[in-house]
């Protein structure tokens, strides 16, 4: 038992809580997690919250190396590292989009990064009045932010999980050079066995898919079951009933490969817009619950306590945000304008306060959040927008509207993301104001590293490629083609789309990873069964908390591992062929 847990409940002050050492740990670790986890965002189309990772992390470094005891700080560590993270997710289901579509030379990414800092602030600022309501008296579980206090309570077991996570690393990180080297990223299992071709029996060599599997956990089922539909149920179909697609010779398409690109892929992105689109309209009586808390909230004299960020305070970051936005919309492109831009700025910031509300609600009652279908409403209200008065040319209004969504889409993200941090801190006695301030102090970095990626992940391989897939982003680009006018398979689409949205409607967010199943090569969803199957014989053999307390760390570290080898080899790749 630690000093701090001895001593009873923790009195606010007794402890160090926002340092140097929390905050400069926080970025490093930050840094670390946004480039993992953006990584494994554009490989397999979804994120893995890095609260959980920071803290096991933080725990490493704050009281293994530099020997300081204090939850409470440890606490802020995460919540700064999670701050810088909440870009990932946010601008890695958007500003890919504007790569796919063939428009990366045509947007200023300044203007871009310094716009997600501002909704960042924005995110920030609605969400902040908010905790009293949400946390101290509605009381929303916020599974997240209890798993991440269970880490901060248990010092010993954090340490233990931080040598584990870090031995994970390395062996991950060996395993993808030694892949890299060689050459062998797959194992043609099926190919060697004399099997048809359509069924695609080949595994992706990839220790982060396996990783991110176990921490998905039955979670991950449906992605699985998605791909297993595609090769192993409608490819064979198609061969019983002699109804492949055909090439221009007349002959029969059974190359996997090929099958995806024409049928698969599209059916899979109609299925990822349907099932969010569906997943935003089952969110929408959250609306009813969030202006509650809203006029509960201002009742409330808390909210300027000295607990909690000065009220007047936050309302300069709201404006100095929202200027800042607008700034962004008009000078996104030269066609945008004073008024379009000025509109785009106010939609952008009411859908802020608006989406963030909801996601918050409904991460804190499910810990399932659509902030892809936010994304997706946000970037065609923008486009829509880009053809008032009299239209924008094409690429000019794509590049506003989806550098807009991007800002709107990271606000989101840091609103979630600072609620489950809050409810952390709730739960372990820290003092809200102190997170509040980490969360701003961190959550300026994310933009800048996560362009960085986007931009070194591009040269080298090409966003939207087999290697890089971005399956969000692809699906935002499909959305725009689509209203844009765009010649697009709209028969798949609509198909998918509908399949998507009935399945959404059985559970939230089926349509979504089921489709992601669809979409993505299916050597990567063979290797992520891999990990499914071992998360299930663990649970079964050793138990949920051995799977918990030991299996995630080692988890955590394959991907963390795997990733960073990644984003080297492909500063590699620029600078050999520069």
């Amino acid at each position: 038992m630690s000093d701090q847990q001895a001593a009873g409940p923790i009195t606010r002050g007794a402890y160090p809580e926002l340092t140097p050492h929390a905050v400069i740990v926080g970025y490093f670790l930050g840094v670390v997690l946004a480039v993992s986890i953006g990584y494994a965002s554009l490989k397999l189309g979804f994120s893995i919250e890095g609260s959980e990772l920071a803290a096991i992390l933080g725990f490493g470094i704050l009281r293994g190396l530099l020997r300081r005891r204090s939850i409470v700080e440890n606490n802020v560590t995460q919540t700064v590292a999670s701050a810088v993270n909440g870009a990932s997710s946010g601008m890695m289901f958007s500003v890919p989009a504007i790569f796919i579509l063939g428009y990366s030379t045509s947007f200023n990414p300044y203007v871009l990064t310094f716009g997600a800092i501002a909704g960042a602030f924005l995110g920030i600022a609605f969400i902040i009045p908010l905790r009293k309501q949400m946390i101290d008296y509605e009381r929303l579980t916020y599974p997240g932010g209890v798993a991440v206090a269970s880490i901060l309570k248990s010092p010993g077991a954090g340490i233990s999980k931080a040598m584990m996570l870090m031995v994970a690393m390395l062996v991950s990180g060996l395993v993808h050079v030694l892949t890299l080297y060689t050459g062998v990223e797959n194992w043609h299992l099926f190919e060697q066995l004399g099997l048809p071709e359509y069924l695609n029996g080949t595994w992706y060599l990839s220790l982060m898919t396996v990783g991110v599997a176990f921490i998905a956990g039955r979670g991950g089922l449906a992605f699985i079951i998605g791909g297993f539909v595609c090769y192993w149920g409608l490819a064979p179909l198609l061969d019983l009933t002699n109804a492949f697609p055909v090439d221009a010779t007349g002959q029969q398409i059974t190359d996997p490969n090929q099958l995806r690109v024409m049928l698969f892929r599209p059916t899979g992105i109609g299925m990822l817009i349907g099932g969010a689109i569906v997943g935003v309209m089952f969110a929408l009586p959250l609306i009813k619950s969030a202006v509650k808390s809203m006029h509960s909230s201002a009742k409330v004299e808390s909210a300027m306590s000295k607990d909690e960020m000065p009220i007047k305070l936050l309302y300069l970051a709201v404006i100095g945000a929202a200027i800042l936005l607008g700034v962004m919309a008009v000078t996104s492109t030269n066609e945008v304008g004073i008024i379009r831009g000025l509109m785009m700025a106010v939609l952008g910031t009411l859908w802020i306060w608006m989406a963030g509300i909801i996601l918050s609600e409904a991460i804190g009652r499910t810990n399932w959040s659509p902030l892809s279908g936010m994304t997706l409403i946000a970037v065609t209200l923008l486009i829509m927008i880009t053809q008032t008065f009299g239209g924008m040319n094409t690429g000019p209004a794509i590049v506003a509207a989806i550098t807009v969504g991007a800002a709107t889409c990271v606000a989101m993200s840091q609103a979630t993301d600072l609620m489950l941090d809050l409810k952390t801190g709730y739960l372990v006695g820290a003092t809200p104001r102190m997170q509040q301030m980490g969360q701003f102090i961190g959550a300026w970095l994310g933009p800048i590293v996560i362009i960085v990626l986007i931009f070194t992940l591009d040269k080298a391989f090409g966003l939207g490629s087999d290697e890089f897939p971005a399956p969000q982003g692809q699906a935002l680009a499909s959305m725009v083609e689509g209203i844009t006018g765009g010649d697009v398979p709209t028969e798949k689409y609509v198909a998918g789309a509908l399949l998507g949205g009935l399945l959404s409607m059985l559970q939230a967010g089926l349509g979504i990873t089921v489709g992601l199943g669809f979409y993505l090569p299916f050597n990567i969803v063979l290797t992520y069964a891999v990990g499914t199957l071992i998360r299930e014989i663990v649970d079964r053999t050793k138990g949920k908390t051995w799977s918990e307390s030991k299996g995630i760390p080692i988890a955590a570290g394959l991907i963390v591992g795997e990733a960073l080898v990644g984003v080297g080899n492909a500063v590699y790749v620029i600078m050999k062929a520069g």
